[in-house]
Order: C-alpha cells, then structure tokens, then sequence
C-alpha cells in the first residue's frame, strides 16, 4: 500500500472528521468518573456520534471489534474494550475515538467516508500522593505527543521522530511500547505509513505535504513488553505497570503542520 497525498477537496473532509473526533472526547470528559461503567462511557459516545453527529464510530465491528470506542484502564495498553466494570478514584483511563464521516455520503455507515483518530487520557477523582506516578506519566506521554508535532513537516524523517519521543520518555525512566504505532490516515483507517515510536536519527519515510497521519506515543511506568488478553483486542503491559497514551491527526502541510484533532481545552497551536 503505498503513502497517499491528499487533495484539497480530501484535506477539508478530513478537516470535518476531525474536528468531530475532537468533539466527541470534549463531549465525554465530564463523564469520565467514579462509578461509571465504560460500557456507560461507550453508549454516550456512540449514541453522540450517530444521533448528534450524524457519523459513525470506525472501530464498531473494525476486524470484528464489539464497540464504539476503546477504553484502556490503568496497566491496559491500547485496545481496551468497554465493560460493565466501574471506574473508581485513582484509576487512569484512556479513551480512544475514531469518527468516519462524508457529508456527501447517503450511507447512515459512511463507508466511503474520512478519519478523525484522537485519544486522551483522563484521571478518575482527586489528585494524591498514590495517583503522582500516574499524573507524572501521563504527563511525559503528552510531552513526547507535542514534542513530536513540533517536528512534523516535509523532509522530516520519521526515524528522526520516533528517536526523539522515546529519548523524552526514557529520559523520565519510562518505557515505550513498540508493537503499536500511528498510522496514515484518510479514506481508510490505517493507510501507510506506519509510525513508530521509536527509531534511528535520519532513517525511516520523509514526511511530504498533503500527508495525513496519526501520532499516538503509548508509554509505560515500567518494562515496554506487552500481551494481547484471550479477547484479541486486549493489550496489556507484562509486568501490569501503568500505561498512557495521547494521539491526534496530523496533516502535512508546506511548512509545518496542521492538528486535525485539536480539542478547546488544549494550549499547543493548531497550526504549527
């Protein structure tokens, strides 16, 4: 599968499923609480992206994926699917969310649709002495999110990238994950090409305008090695430390790059 350059036409869509995706994380954050089931997290965001909307939530039946959306709970890597399990205070969650959406789609599943892929992480009750490794690694995984944009424009190499987010997130003693990675995005929800999260200085593909991809560092507390849970989906970390992860969508453009996935309560520039 070769590295697809968007048209302008293809970019103002992608704008659209984005700015969705974003919406729907901005939408769920005050749900996000002690007591609350993530299944109960699922329903609000599929019942969101369908009925307000009007779109459809990717990773519903994705290679067979039950839900809407992947919710990973403390030492659960990525993929986490949602359950009748209640949150409670000191538990980190990250909500992943992918919108596919074509306004020129008759399609109630929008196949022919755009991806807008973002995830966040959220801390269940109040701060304390038990969650500062938690906040401190949520923290450094965002840290290594922005650092990376920072860096994305054309002639940019991913390797150059991927060095840089696992050399913050070592720097801090954590680990990075590296069966998992950010992908291209667009008319398909994983197109090439892959990025890694970690790498060499000056290897990897170059980055060109009209590129559409997704950054989405998944870092550790403790050892990088992971399982996948007898459900498939599942990936947790091997030692059960905790793990955090921050993604947006990211377009190329001629000098820098655009966040399709800014959410309002972010600081860092959409354009950069």
């Amino acid at each position: 599968m070769s590295i697809k350059i968007k048209t302008p036409e293809q970019i103002e869509k992608m704008r659209t499923a984005g700015k969705m995706a974003a919406e729907v994380l901005q939408m769920i954050a005050p749900y996000v609480k002690k007591g609350v089931t993530t299944d109960e997290l699922n329903q609000i965001c599929h019942d969101y992206i369908v009925n307000v909307q009007k779109a459809y939530p990717a990773p519903l039946n994705y290679h067979g994926f039950p839900k809407s959306i992947c919710t990973s709970v403390n030492h659960v890597v990525c993929h986490g699917i949602p359950n009748d399990k209640m949150l409670k205070d000191g538990d980190i969650i990250n909500i992943d969310v992918t919108v596919r959406y074509d306004e020129d789609s008759n399609d109630a599943l929008h196949l022919n649709g755009y991806h807008g892929d973002t995830s966040a992480m959220f801390l269940v009750g109040p701060s304390s002495l038990k969650t500062r490794l938690a906040e401190r690694l949520i923290k450094n995984t965002q840290e290594c999110l922005y650092l990376a944009i920072e860096m994305v424009k054309p002639g940019v190499r991913l390797g150059d990238i991927g060095h840089a987010i696992s050399k913050h997130a070592h720097g801090e003693g954590f680990s990075v994950v590296r069966e998992y990675c950010g992908h291209g995005i667009g008319q398909e929800f994983h197109e090439e090409p892959q990025v890694l999260h970690y790498g060499k200085p000056g290897t990897g593909e170059v980055l060109q305008a009209g590129m559409c991809l997704t950054i989405e560092p998944m870092i550790n507390a403790g050892k990088r090695e992971t399982k996948v849970l007898k459900d498939d989906w599942t990936v947790v970390t091997r030692d059960r430390s905790l793990s955090a992860q921050w993604e947006h969508t990211l377009l190329v453009t001629d000098d820098g790059c655009e966040i399709l996935t800014l959410r309002e309560d972010e600081t860092i520039a959409r354009i950069r």
